[in-house]
């Protein structure tokens, strides 16, 4: 019988860069190393009578990528994914202050 818990982490090490983007690029003497920010969680285990399971899953965000040119490295965001965490970033600061704010008023 397979251990459960080993099988699902061999198959989490598949997951973070490379499941988002995929693996470096080089186009025309320039290469695109891609940065992304992943996690996942598994788990697995087994009853007395012997019946087992699993299961996991994870998250990624692409978060854009190293554009390595020569000498010159510069780092190029995806607008798409900074848009999508800042907004949810910025109504929380603002309620947080908001909230010192009037805490502070009294």
């Amino acid at each position: 019988m397979p251990n459960l818990a080993l099988e699902l982490g061999k198959q989490s090490a598949s997951l973070g860069v490379n499941s988002v983007y995929g693996e470096q690029q080089d186009v025309d003497g320039v290469r695109l190393i891609p940065v992304a920010l992943s996690w996942s969680g598994f788990g697995a285990g087994e009853d007395e009578s012997g019946n087992n399971g699993g299961g996991g899953g994870g998250f990624a965000v692409p978060l854009g990528a190293y554009i390595r040119k020569g000498d010159d490295l510069r780092f190029e965001p995806n607008l798409v994914s900074l848009v999508a965490v800042a907004i949810p970033f910025v109504w929380v600061a603002g309620r947080t202050l908001s909230r010192i704010i009037g805490a502070l008023k009294r």
